[in-house]
């Protein structure tokens, strides 16, 4: 494993209810499977206002701290939660769900 797979990444995931009971169903047991998988919930949020830019607005924000690109897969793939992101799937519309690289600065970016 390289040291770009060991860094904490985070999964911004804007989406917007399709079916509040099925997203209620992935959500019950969402929380706790992230945490299990290295994952931390750092904020949830409700789309208050568009100030700019070209991203169609979604109804919620959710942002994930994972503590590396493996744990993050590692999430998507374990076969035992195999009934579960069907609930976000069908919960959830217009689903955008993309991935940063933590950085202690903005240094990287500005090279």
């Amino acid at each position: 494993m390289d040291d770009t797979e060991a860094r904490p990444v985070y999964a911004l995931n804007l989406f917007d209810i399709a079916d509040r009971d099925e997203y209620a169903a992935y959500s019950r047991r969402s929380a706790q499977e992230v945490e299990r998988h290295g994952g931390k919930v750092v904020a949830l949020g409700k789309f208050a206002d568009s100030i700019r830019g070209g991203i169609e607005p979604r109804q919620a924000l959710i942002l994930v701290e994972w503590q590396s690109r493996a744990h993050f897969d590692g999430y998507r793939e374990d076969p035992e939660l195999a009934d579960l992101h069907p609930h976000r799937e069908a919960g959830g519309g217009n689903y955008v769900w993309h991935l940063f690289d933590k950085l202690d600065d903005l240094r990287p970016l500005l090279r």
